[in-house]
């Protein structure tokens, strides 16, 4: 950016602060998704790399997060525990009760049906599909790959993920790339005056609910 006389400083400063504007948008004032009859996805995956690139040993973040099948609307949450504590106080955070949840056999999600919701599991140890609900959670695997790719190959840091996790969340709700700026402003205008409603243009056509994965699904973690 030499010709604008712009710093790397300068850069990275606002770069920073745009993700926090993200975060603080969607994250700190979250909106909850779902409802009776809609059908979120949930599942938890690290964002990291295996150490020294050898071994089995993985250093990186836990995210657990969800989406909202046929709108594309998501939460991505950094975690430190996936114990049935954490991840519930998460979902009644996020997910309006009456909403169908799909998810992996992970035993923190078994006391769903008697939270308010309505729960299929998957077992990925069998088949990527049910064969008798035809369940799956290839929506959020895609919202995985598609989210780990998003991170900038190096340099992240645990404190930064927050603000990469919400810069997607962002990304993934704009229905045209090019008024993504515009979105912006109205996110940065809502935060800054209570008065200026948000409303990001909903995109319902990046992800196929019924994209087939062969991937294994059980730590999906990046290197």
């Amino acid at each position: 950016m030499s010709e604008l006389e712009i710093s790397r400083h300068t850069i990275v400063d606002w770069s920073n602060f745009c993700r926090e504007v993200m975060y603080d948008g969607l994250v700190a004032h979250k909106v909850k998704i779902g409802g009776v009859g809609v059908e979120v996805e949930i599942d938890e995956s690290k964002f990291g790399k295996r150490k020294y690139h050898r071994g089995h040993a993985v250093e990186g973040q836990w995210v657990f997060g969800g989406v909202e099948r046929g709108t594309n609307k998501c939460f991505l949450v950094p975690v430190e525990k996936r114990d049935k504590t954490t991840l519930l106080n998460i979902i009644k955070e996020w997910i309006l009760p009456g909403t169908t949840i799909i998810s992996d056999c992970w035993k923190a999600y078994d006391c769903l049906n008697d939270e308010g919701y309505v729960h299929f599991k998957v077992n990925h140890s069998i088949n990527f599909k049910d064969p008798e609900t035809q369940q799956h959670t290839n929506t959020i695997e895609g919202l995985w790959r598609h989210g780990k790719f998003s991170l900038p190959q190096y340099h992240r840091k645990k404190d930064f993920i927050g603000g990469y996790l919400a810069k997607h969340m962002f990304l993934k709700q704009i229905k045209n790339k090019n008024d993504a700026l515009i979105e912006f402003f109205k996110l940065a205008g809502h935060l800054y005056n209570a008065n200026v409603p948000i409303n990001v243009e909903q995109n319902s056509s990046d992800t196929d609910d019924n994209e087939e994965t062969d991937e294994e699904t059980d730590d999906n973690i990046v290197y």
